[in-house]
């Protein structure tokens, strides 16, 4: 059973992605299973796991795949190694945490997609258990979809799992040429459990909200998130707007934003949003300025009519999170994508850090809050409440793209069936 929700079809039906909870026996014990999983996850000084987050939220499709005596060969890349092959970038500090939650040793398989070597490899790992190829970054034909490599990657394996929702915007060797390939050949291309949760969260937050429906948005730029307003204004009862991106529309009110972060080329685009959304966005009244944005720096409140010409606004003000805020406190849906400030930063970290807060109240509350990934899943961390949240994405770029409406190659490419749910 999916638990994600389900998609119209062109009869006028619903129809839904297979997932690994569809698949049969007979798909399933014995067979070797090439498992797309997102292990972008950073190291420290020591190249340690610095934040699982990522190989933790994997786990449960790999505890089902193992349980049904399936074989699990697990694709992910690490960094951006353009092509090449860079100590730097292995994935062997990810092979040994996951051994260590696995309970078991998971093999890093260095040899490259295609040789005799890797095949042999693979073919040697017990039923159950979990291997780890090296980066696929590693190979320049990765990021090319060429089909060279996916035909090597799905020559591993007769059944393919798209669990890597961070990438699934891209279309990629790993996550849609070797599932096509797959699939041409007769194999089962589906969703794990993880894939399965962020579309569910991500769709259902849109699409099925209980009103109010209250989005926030923040971030650098308004740039990146054009089409995820357009998308979201019609069905939002409210639209918070914080981050740097906020001083566009400043900029597009006629507001003074001194040397703030403003793209000058989307003013008018934020002024025909402003006119589109009317009295459903709500942009902040007041702003934490500083000279510089940078640690230790001395700030003040400002109302946003009051912002000077030499200030940089690095975060909202106490008034505007409170407004914010009651907005929260009000709502029955909650979708955050983005920081309202430069969080990372303790001067500029209060806006955030309190809207954090009551939306993990919120949460608490039984009210679904759904975070989008990227900075905003950063800044969840950082106030020590992203646990308390209904959900946490594993993809920044994805989850827009998703959020916005759009076709992420890496869900399209899997076996979609008719469902009886609406």
């Amino acid at each position: 059973m999916s638990g994600f929700l389900p998609l119209p079809a062109a009869d006028g039906g619903m129809r839904r992605a297979r997932t690994v909870d569809d698949l049969g026996p007979d798909e399933l014990d014995g067979q070797r299973l090439l498992v797309r999983v997102d292990y972008n996850v950073p190291l420290g000084p020591n190249g340690e796991v610095t934040s699982a987050g990522r190989i933790e939220a994997t786990l449960p499709t790999l505890e089902r795949l193992g349980n049904a005596g399936a074989t699990a060969v697990l694709v992910s890349h690490l960094g951006r190694p353009e092509g090449k092959r860079d100590p730097a970038a292995s994935l062997a500090p990810v092979a040994r945490d996951l051994s260590g939650r696995l309970g078991y040793e998971v093999p890093l398989l260095e040899a490259p997609p295609g040789s005799t070597e890797l095949e042999t490899q693979v073919a040697e790992i017990p039923s159950g258990r979990v291997a780890l190829l090296e980066n696929i970054r590693f190979h320049p034909g990765e990021t090319k979809n060429d089909p060279d490599l996916s035909a090597a990657l799905a020559a591993l394996a007769g059944g393919f799992v798209g669990e890597a929702f961070g990438t699934a915007h891209r279309a990629h060797a790993s996550n849609v040429g070797a599932a096509e390939r797959i699939r041409a050949d007769g194999g089962a291309a589906v969703a794990g459990l993880l894939m399965a949760k962020e579309l569910h969260f991500l769709k259902e937050c849109v699409a099925k909200p209980e009103r109010p429906f209250v989005a926030i948005l923040g971030g650098a730029k308004i740039s990146g998130k054009i089409e995820l307003i357009r998308a979201i204004l019609p069905k939002v009862d409210r639209l918070l707007i914080g981050g740097a991106m906020a001083n566009t529309f400043f900029r597009a009110l006629g507001l003074e934003t001194g040397s703030s972060l403003v793209e000058d080329d989307r003013v008018s685009m934020a002024a025909e949003l402003l006119e589109l959304g009317g009295d459903t966005i709500l942009l902040p009244v007041d702003c934490v300025v500083a000279d510089e944005i940078r640690e230790g720096a001395e700030t003040r409140v400002a109302d946003r009519q009051e912002v000077g010409p030499e200030d940089r606004i690095g975060d909202i003000g106490p008034r505007s999170t409170e407004i914010f805020s009651r907005e929260v406190r009000g709502a029955k849906t909650i979708l955050w994508n983005g920081p309202m400030g430069v969080f990372e930063l303790e001067p500029f970290a209060r806006g955030t850090n309190g809207l954090a807060h009551v939306l993990a109240e919120r949460a608490d509350a039984g009210v679904p809050v759904v975070v989008g990934g990227g900075d905003s899943a950063a800044a969840a961390e950082a106030a020590g409440v992203a646990e308390r949240m209904t959900h946490v994405s594993t993809g920044g770029g994805a989850s827009l793209d998703l959020l916005a409406g759009s076709e992420l190659p890496g869900v399209a490419v899997l076996e979609m069936v008719e469902t009886e749910t609406g």
